[in-house]
């Protein structure tokens, strides 16, 4: 016997390894006695040991450690002296070469010492191999398997376990052939004991067992699948391993005490768990109940598994699993007979509802499921005598609600008694018969066409407690956990859920959570409900019939507001869904039920705890005005009208199904905004082969307005969809504006109904004439057929239904404006059908052309008019635009020129102002001027403007004609100009007082924008005639001028659009003999002036933000660029008017003084880049301009304008040499300027440099000798030979 000194290296995932203690044989064999003891798992570790004899070989190893210690410290001890002499730099050279060889030393014993473990390692692995079958008569078994059942590729582990039982077959077969037995055990020690039931087994069986039970607690890489898998397929080969022998292995091997960390118990808790998986797995309990109908291995391993899964929560579903799993494998005798009367499982049956035990109730339901016995073993766990419809009762859902609270525990994942539950509340069977077509009526008709249907029925029921008791009562009240178990509950319903259902999954109580969570993003729930609201959206995506339930549900449980609360766009989205005819009647259907139906506000839980009322109005809804007033009650009715209309936005339908969609929610619309029933709350139309409802208490009129708006909405959105011309086959079938007309004619000659408000006798008159005329014109227009004409009924047609709208919107405001709007049509279309009543009213010789009154009526509606009204206006001013009158035209030019604010000096009255002939001052420069001041006062709007001067370069010219166009508006009646002011002045008015803290500079600005749309319509479709002129020059006029587009920066822009859009880059442009030259010649004069006119600053602009400051640059900017544009649009006009040579020296007059003006003037701030692109344009300006721009250039004042000027010389020569190269009268001119420059050099280096350039360039251009040597000629001696030095190529 010798005392051992141990060194124990461990494998990874192997600690806390003992052996109790071994014996060295008389042949020299090592033999471990006792176990060898492992909390986690076992293996044959490496282990090197070094045998000390006696106490002498102890001293020994510490005299040659003190020597070695002694060896190495001796270089680092040197004299005292030593130390003094010794640089602080070289001792520590000295110290690092000293280290790094001890370093080295240490690494050279460490590989020398690694070499003799290896040696040793493999001297007793050649001693372990001689217990193999050479000397004995077993096969061999590899213990090494063991390690590739834990690798961590299932691969690998199946096939270790396969070899595992392969060899140990052959063992056993070997042993079980032996006829002495002790032999073998005597010499085999692999730490199996004879009591451990494994009698029969082969020593190498025995440690095998006893290595697989302990391997499975380890858990390290995939050591518990891997040995696990092993122990199945072992016990299940080999039948000589006892199940009792096993059961009680496992529960020595894997014993854990108080004294052991918590980790070390979960290990053996998980070990045990998993050896008992094996066990199940391997069939052997099968086995022995096929052997043995009494066998107590059953009862024994359902009872040590129950016993295990009340030892921690984690075990219960798992170990409830492993007997669900040997339940399948058994009959259903075995299960009454041996499973359900197994120790402790009757015990922890009964106090799983106390305790919340979700896997005792999933154990019972399977086991009930598979048996079909009803037991009163399950206790209150199941309902006796047991039914699917009492297992849903109120009142047993109250006794389940706890152990199903309890399996929040295993989150995220969900537990798996509710996918059993599931399956019972939905099955199959049961949903296959369900029709889904019923689900295409609302909810009540559903219910009543159900009411034989029994199953579906129970169903219904069953859903509904369900969600009432579990969903709502117990999980949403209570954590967070629970709120997001509830929404992965509801997710499992969807696969099977009937349409019919959803209100019962999306209850109030449901969405009221909804609300909460989504509201407030900060929220550990918030990613849930968003991945809850996505999954419906996918489960819904190709199903119409579920979309609309889930639409219905959200809206009708928020009130409406579910998008505004939650801050998403989750019923937008799915409202957009829609894309059949079907898909979008069905949603119309419910949409009106749900307005006729006044029960959900009852029907709502009073419990606040749910609800989101202080943040129920976060959000905003798109267009709501006219909602935002309306009460709690009506919003979810003002959601249902505003969403019908929008349904058609995505829908691609053919016309006739498109038409039929448009009509029932016209239908809609028009009962419930105009009228409403004396008698009851229903109507039926026998005419109309309809019946019409309304709510049993009347809706508000904000709700009636809001029909009469989204009606209005309609039409006009079908009458855009139309396109320009009306098939006349299908005028009747398909035009809506007909239908409303046939449809509002109809529900008014019914007595029981009528209009929702009285109406007084100028609108019930201005009515009726909408109503005849509109008739009319229908008539008309089908008599017509498809023709340009017929689009002038059309559109009229459609002006007269909105205004009569508008008359029943807003009373006694509009009867006027019908009235004169019905005398127009009947002057504008002369037919014998139009009746005739007005014209002897209307007839005279003072009476006003059609077109002018026309356009004072569409001017008198535009302020007032709603989006689609305008519409309308405009879809007839298109069609009439043609005949606009000189004076019409004009009446829309004052109001763009209408100046709320007066200037500082204006004194006189507004019929002087109306009296001014703005020949005079077409584009009042002076008012120009003072823009910039008023804009170094504050009154510049913003920065945004950009620097758009490069868009004057983009304009072609054109050949093309001029027309007249006078802005004298002396030609005015004064009932003209009194009517304009008035309905200006009335307008304002009205909306200054409906506006609230809206000001009358902002209103005006609307009214403006919408002539301005008139006006971009007339230019689109007269872009050649003289009238073009006159606009282009009011709008000019009043862009520059700031008081017009005062507080509107998009009125300046738009403008500043018509004017570059619409008139300078338009294909046409002005042409004609009426087109006047003076008009010409003085827009010329202006805009050259406007463009030369400096940016001027007030003493008081120090004062302003930079803010201002940049915005009042940028304008002055755009002035400029507006300026130059117009001047090259005009010479284009000019140029194609082939003028006299009387009125072109006129023109080059005003060139003359622009450019003396731009060499001798400092306040001029004209570009030479604009005068070259002038002379590029209109090469003819500049040849007749040449010579006196020699002249002026080379006495010229300020020497860096005529450093500029060169620019402008070559670009003329250029010109003038390509296209007359033999004239020759200007070489004298340019020589003198040569003379003059080469003279009077200018000091800076960079303006010398320009000149010499020029000189270089003039050389260039002037190839040809004759035309270069008269230029040599021009010049002084000294010029020359100046010149001729600066380029040599001159001395050839």
């Amino acid at each position: 016997m010798f005392y051992c000194l141990w060194e124990v290296k461990v494998i990874p995932g192997y600690r806390d390894c003992r052996v109790d203690y071994i014996e060295q044989q008389t042949d020299g064999t090592i033999v471990c006695k006792g176990n060898i003891h492992s909390k986690v798992e076992t293996d044959v570790g490496i282990m090197s040991m070094e045998m000390v004899g006696s106490e002498q070989s102890r001293e020994k190893m510490k005299k040659d450690k003190k020597k070695r210690k002694a060896e190495t410290d001796e270089p680092n001890t040197p004299s005292t002296s030593h130390k003094i002499s010794i640089n602080p730099m070289e001792s520590k050279k000295q110290k690092r070469a000293l280290d790094k060889e001890r370093r080295r030393v240490e690494s050279e014993k460490k590989v020398e010492s690694k070499q003799k473990l290896m040696a040793s390692s493999e001297s007793r692995s050649n001693q372990r191999m001689e217990i193999s079958p050479a000397t004995s008569v077993l096969p061999e078994f590899h213990i090494g398997v063991f390690k590739d059942l834990a690798a961590a590729e299932a691969s690998i582990r199946e096939a270790a376990a396969h070899s595992l039982v392969a060899e140990l077959l052959e063992v056993q077969k070997g042993y079980d052939s032996l006829e002495n037995k002790e032999v073998v055990e005597g010499q085999f020690k692999l730490e199996a004991e004879k009591d451990d039931g494994l009698n029969n087994c082969a020593p190498s069986l025995r440690y095998a067992v006893r290595r697989l039970i302990r391997g499975v607690s380890s858990s390290r890489e995939c050591a518990r699948q891997g040995f696990a898998l092993g122990m199945t397929v072992l016990v299940g080969a080999v039948p000589c391993i006892k199940v009792d022998a096993l059961l009680k292995l496992i529960v020595e091997l894997l014993e854990f005490s108080s004294s052991m960390k918590g980790q070390d118990i979960k290990d053996c808790l998980l070990g045990r768990l998993f050896a008992y998986g094996a066990i199940a797995r391997s069939g052997r309990l099968t086995l022995e109940w096929t052997a043995d109908k009494n066998t107590p291995y059953i009862k024994e391993f359902v009872g040590s598994l129950v016993s295990l899964a009340a030892k921690k929560t984690y075990l219960q579903e798992p170990a409830v699993s492993i007997i669900l799993e040997l339940v399948d494998k058994l009959p259903v005798e075995v299960s009454l007979n041996h499973v359900l009367e197994a120790p402790g499982l009757k015990e922890w049956f009964e106090g799983a509802t106390e305790v919340g035990n979700p896997d005792a109730l999933l154990l019972a339901l399977t086991i009930r499921e598979k048996t079909g016995v009803d037991n009163k073993v399950f206790g209150k766990l199941l309902p006796f005598p047991y039914s699917p419809s009492r297992l849903f009762t109120v009142e047993n859902l109250s006794l389940l609600s706890n152990c199903l609270k309890e399996s929040h525990f295993c989150q995220p994942r969900t537990h798996s008694i509710w996918y059993s539950l599931v399956n019972i509340l939905l099955p199959e069977n049961v949903l296959q018969d369900i029709d889904p077509s019923v689900a295409l009526s609302s909810v009540k008709k559903h219910k009543k066409a159900r009411k034989g249907n029994s199953a579906e029925e129970d169903i219904e029921k069953n859903l509904k407690n369900f969600c009432e008791v579990i969903i709502e009562g117990s999980l949403l009240p209570s954590s967070h956990n629970c709120k997001n178990l509830a929404f992965n509950v509801l997710l499992l319903l969807l696969p099977k859920l009937p349409a019919s259902c959803i209100y019962n999954v999306l209850s109030y109580k449901v969405v009221q959570c909804l609300k909460d969570v989504l509201s407030a993003k900060d929220t550990n729930l918030f990613k849930a409900g968003q991945h809850f609201l996505r999954e419906f959206s996918e489960w819904v995506k190709h199903d119409d019939v579920r979309r609309v339930a889930v639409i219905m549900a959200l809206q009708k449980h928020s009130n409406g507001k579910f998008d505004c609360v939650t801050r998403s766009k989750t019923v937008k989205e799915l409202m957009s869904e829609f894309k059949t005819e079907s898909g979008c009647m069905l949603l119309i259907q419910n949409l009106v039920d749900m307005f006729l139906d006044e029960t959900h506000a009852s029907e709502e839980p009073s419990d606040q705890s749910q609800t989101t009322d202080d943040n129920s109005e976060i959000g905003s809804l798109e267009d709501k005005d006219s909602i935002g007033a309306l009460g709690t009650p009506d919003f979810l009715k003002a959601w249902v009208i505003e969403s019908l209309p929008n349904c058609l936005k995505h829908l691609t339908l053919d016309t006739n199904a498109r038409f039929r969609v448009q009509r029932e929610i016209l239908k809609f619309l028009a009962v419930q905004g105009l009228f409403s029933s004396t008698l009851g709350t229903e109507v039926t139309s026998f005419e109309l082969e309809e019946k019409f409802r309304w709510p049993k208490s009347a809706i508000s009129s904000a709700l009636c307005r809001t029909c009469i708006e989204q009606l209005q909405l309609l039409l006009s959105n079908a009458q855009k969809g139309e396109g320009p011309q009306v098939v006349a086959s299908g005028l009747e079938a398909n035009d809506l504006g007909a239908y409303f007309m046939r449809f509002l004619t109809t529900l008014r000659n019914i007595p029981s109904v009528s209009l929702f408000r009285s109406l007084s006798d100028d609108d019930e008159e201005a009515i009726k004439k909408l109503q005849s005329m509109e008739s009319q014109l229908s008539r008309q227009e089908r008599n017509l057929g498809p023709s340009i004409e017929n689009n002038k009924f059309h559109s009229m047609r459609y002006l007269l239904i909105q205004l009569l709208l508008q008359v029943l919107l807003r009373p006694q405001e509009f009867s006027e404006a019908a009235s004169e709007l019905v005398i127009c049509c009947t002057k504008a279309f002369q037919s014998s059908d139009l009746a005739s009543t007005e014209e002897d009213e209307t007839d005279g010789d003072d009476a006003p052309e059609c077109m002018d009154v026309l356009v004072d009526t569409m001017l008198s509606l535009l302020p007032q008019s709603s989006a689609p009204m305008r519409t309308a206006i405009e879809q007839v001013f298109k069609c009439f635009c043609h005949d606009v009158t000189d004076d019409g035209l004009l009446r829309m030019l004052r109001v763009i020129k209408k100046d709320l604010k007066p200037a500082r000096h204006q004194e006189t009255d507004s019929e002087n102002e109306d009296d001014d002939g703005e020949d005079d001052d077409i584009l009042d420069i002076e008012e120009a001027e003072e823009s910039d001041e008023a804009e170094m006062d504050g009154t510049a709007e913003s920065d945004g403007h950009a620097d758009d001067s490069e868009t004057v370069v983009g304009v072609e010219g054109v050949s093309s004609e001029l027309p007249e166009a006078s802005d004298d508006d002396s030609d005015w009646d004064d009932d003209a100009m009194l009517r304009m002011d008035t309905s200006i002045a009335k307008y304002l008015k009205d909306r200054k007082n409906q506006a609230g803290s809206e000001t009358a500079h902002s209103q005006l600005a609307l009214f403006k924008l919408r002539v301005l749309s008139l006006l971009e319509i007339y230019l689109h479709e007269n872009p050649g005639k003289p009238q073009v002129l006159k606009i282009f020059s009011s709008l000019a006029q009043a862009f520059v001028n700031p008081h017009t587009t005062e507080g509107n920066e998009q009125l300046g822009q738009r403008i500043w659009g018509i004017l570059q859009k619409k008139i300078f880059k338009a294909k046409d442009y002005p042409r004609g003999e009426a087109i006047q030259f003076p008009v010409l010649k003085s827009l010329l004069e202006r805009n050259l002036a406007l463009s030369a006119k400096p940016f001027k600053k007030k003493k008081s602009a120090s004062g302003l933000s930079k803010k201002k400051l940049s915005a009042a640059l940028n304008r002055y900017k755009m002035i400029n660029s507006l300026a130059q544009s117009s001047t090259f649009w005009i010479l284009k006009i000019i140029d194609a008017k082939n003028l006299p040579e009387s009125e072109l020296q006129e023109v080059f007059l005003i060139f003359r003084e622009k450019l003396e003006g731009y060499l001798d003037s400092k306040s001029t701030r004209m570009k030479c880049e604009f005068l070259k692109e002038v002379f590029k344009r209109r090469p003819w300006i500049g040849h007749h301009l040449f010579g006196f721009l020699l002249e002026k250039c080379a006495s010229a004042k300020l020497q860096f304008r005529q450093i500029e000027a060169l620019e402008l010389v070559i670009e003329v020569l250029k010109s003038i040499v390509s296209s007359k190269p033999d004239d020759s009268s200007y070489l004298a001119k340019l020589g003198c300027l040569v003379n003059a420059l080469l003279k009077n050099m200018p000091d800076k280096a960079s303006r010398r440099a320009d000149v010499r350039k020029f000189c270089g360039k003039v050389i260039q251009v002037l190839t040809d000798p004759n035309p270069r040597a008269l230029f040599l000629r021009a010049l002084e001696p000294d010029c020359e030979a100046q010149l001729t030095d600066m380029f040599p190529v001159l001395k050839k």
